[in-house]
């Protein structure tokens, strides 16, 4: 069996998705080149970051196909991270809402990649 650790999302531009992302996830990547970043989150997952324009083999641009989620350990924190996100200019595509999954909203990276915050139901 083999397990995944690592999620690699392709950007157009590594320097400005890099300060987005050390903005919304409060640290610095472990690894940074003109061509990709790499960041290690508190669980441990490794998030990349690269040039959608060097990558090998080239990709389809298909960002928004997908989403990079976030869980919380509160409604409040799930509402407090919306107003947080809302106020530093991110796109919000859906406001907090409760879902058959959870309590939960999303929001756009700067190359369009979805990022999900949710509360998940404890029915």
């Amino acid at each position: 069996m083999i397990d995944s650790n690592f999620v690699i999302l392709y950007v157009n531009n590594p320097q400005v998705s890099t300060k987005f992302y050390e903005s919304l996830l409060e640290k610095q990547p472990v690894e940074s080149s003109p061509t990709f970043a790499m960041f290690i989150l508190p669980c441990g997952m490794k998030l990349g970051l690269w040039s959608k324009h060097t990558v090998e083999p080239a990709a389809q641009d298909c960002a928004g196909n997908g989403e990079l989620v976030f869980s919380a350990d509160s409604n409040e924190q799930v509402d407090a991270l919306y107003s947080l996100w809302r106020n530093n200019g991110l796109d919000i595509l859906q406001q907090p809402v409760e879902m058959d999954f959870g309590y939960t909203f999303l929001a756009l990276d700067p190359d369009g990649h979805r990022l999900r915050v949710y509360r998940l139901s404890m029915e």
